[in-house]
């Protein structure tokens, strides 16, 4: 069986990110991979070296001022080493966000995220899922029901904590755990048979 190797770059502001980068560790795990959890304002060179043997990287970041967070900014710009080294071509990508409002034009940083990984040459990887709590039938607790499809997005109100992230919005990232680690696995695969 082939272990693929995901890792998981992300900046939590308060927290609310981070519950979302775990829940995404858990649904990759789920899924059979080995995943790296990297804090990109703390990234050591030991880290951006697991980046590079990496199979698959998911970035995260919350929407702050319609876009990632600065700290996101400054991680995606260092990257550029890796750019000129071609270290991520063809590797897996994908991504997550939260903002304080339904929208906050998280759309923005899952597109940001998508145009690093299409720089780098990697191969988008995602949500691939419906949306939910899109019907009146429907409920605020159903997976997706934020209705994205670039990425897992969150909503949390601005006066809660952590433990505030809305567990549909838990689930929806540990989906797309799952979703990128089950994609790595094919793609491993599918080089060692080339």
């Amino acid at each position: 069986m082939t272990t693929p190797v995901v890792s998981i770059a992300y900046h939590s502001g308060f927290g609310h990110t981070a519950v979302l980068a775990e829940a995404v560790r858990a649904g990759a795990a789920e899924a059979g991979a080995t995943v790296h959890l990297i804090r990109v304002d703390e990234i050591t060179d030991a880290q951006w070296e697991l980046l590079d043997g990496s199979d698959a990287i998911v970035f995260g970041s919350p929407t702050y001022m319609g876009t990632a967070s600065g700290a996101f900014h400054q991680f995606a710009e260092a990257s550029s080493k890796r750019w000129f080294a071609d270290a991520w071509q063809d590797k897996l990508a994908a991504g997550f966000t939260n903002s304080g409002s339904k929208s906050g034009d998280k759309l923005h940083t899952l597109q940001f995220f998508q145009t690093l990984a299409g720089q780098h040459g990697m191969t988008w990887v995602n949500l691939g899922l419906k949306p939910g709590w899109n019907t009146s039938e429907a409920s605020e607790n159903d997976i997706n029901r934020l209705g994205f499809f670039s990425g897992a997005a969150a909503q949390t109100h601005n006066d809660l904590g952590p433990e505030g992230v809305h567990k549909a919005d838990i689930a929806t990232a540990e989906h797309l755990g799952r979703r990128v680690a089950t994609t790595a696995r094919t793609f491993v695969l599918g080089k060692a048979a080339a």
